[in-house]
C-alpha cells in the first residue's frame, strides 16, 4: 500500500515552492563569498540564518494538497501520507542545508551543530503549523498563509523576546549554550505538534453546507 501510494504523493509534493526556497537559500547562504576582504563570521551566521528561514519557507508548502478532499478517501490513514511527504522531502532539504553550510567559508562559518539546531527547529515549527492548520481547517493550500506567519514569528521573536530568551546571539555570547537548549526545546515542542496534528481526527470537520 505504501510503495503505490509514493507516485501520487510524489506528483502532488509542492516542487517549484521547494525548488525556489532551496535556491534563494542557497543565494543567501553564497553571500560571504560574494565580499571583498576576509570572511566575517559575523557575515556568515546570519547569512545562514537567512538560509535556514527560507528553507523552512519552502517546507510551509509541504502539506499543500489541491486533492486533499479526494486523497483523504484513500485506505492509507494521514499520518502515512505525513510521514510520504517528509519521507522524500527530507533527502532535498538535508543536501541542501549541507550545501549552504560549504558555501560560506570555513573561516566565517559558525558551530555547524548549533546552527544545524536552528534550522531544524525552524523547519519543523513550520511543519507543525501547516499541520494544524491542515488538522483544523479545511484548507487545501495553506503553504502561503504559514509562510507570511513564520516570517512574521521570526521579526518578532527577533526583536521582542526578552534576553533571557533570545534565540539569535552570536558564538562568542555567554548565552550561546543556554540559547540553544531553548532551541532544543523549540524543536521538541514543534516535532510533538507535528506527530500530534497529523493523526486522524476522532470527529473529521465536514464544510457547512452553503
Amino acid at each position: 500500500m505504501t510503495r503505490a501510494l509514493l507516485p501520487p504523493v510524489w506528483r502532488t509534493l509542492p516542487r517549484r515552492a521547494l525548488a525556489a526556497a532551496t535556491a534563494v537559500g542557497l543565494l543567501l547562504a553564497g553571500i560571504p563569498r560574494m565580499q571583498s576582504g576576509p570572511p566575517d563570521p559575523l557575515v556568515g551566521l546570519y547569512a545562514l540564518r537567512a538560509a535556514a528561514l527560507v528553507f523552512a519557507l519552502g517546507l510551509a508548502f509541504l502539506l499543500d494538497d489541491p486533492a486533499r478532499h479526494i486523497t483523504a478517501a484513500v485506505p492509507a490513514r494521514r499520518p502515512v501520507r505525513v510521514a510520504l511527504r517528509v519521507a522524500l522531502v527530507a533527502p532535498w532539504a538535508a543536501l541542501g542545508w549541507t550545501a549552504a553550510l560549504l558555501l560560506v567559508p570555513q573561516e566565517a562559518r559558525p558551530p555547524v551543530g548549533a546552527l544545524t539546531l536552528e534550522a531544524a527547529a525552524t523547519a519543523v515549527l513550520a511543519l507543525a503549523a501547516a499541520a494544524l492548520v491542515v488538522r483544523r481547517t479545511q484548507a487545501t493550500e495553506p503553504g502561503a498563509a504559514i509562510s507570511t506567519w513564520l516570517l512574521a514569528t521570526g521579526t518578532t521573536a527577533f526583536l521582542l523576546l526578552p534576553p533571557h530568551w533570545t534565540l539569535f546571539v552570536t558564538p562568542t555570547d555567554p548565552r550561546w549554550q543556554s540559547t540553544h537548549t531553548h532551541w532544543a526545546l523549540l524543536l521538541t515542542a514543534a516535532a510533538t505538534t507535528t506527530a500530534l496534528a497529523t493523526t486522524e481526527p476522532r470527529h473529521p470537520h465536514t464544510p457547512k453546507p452553503h
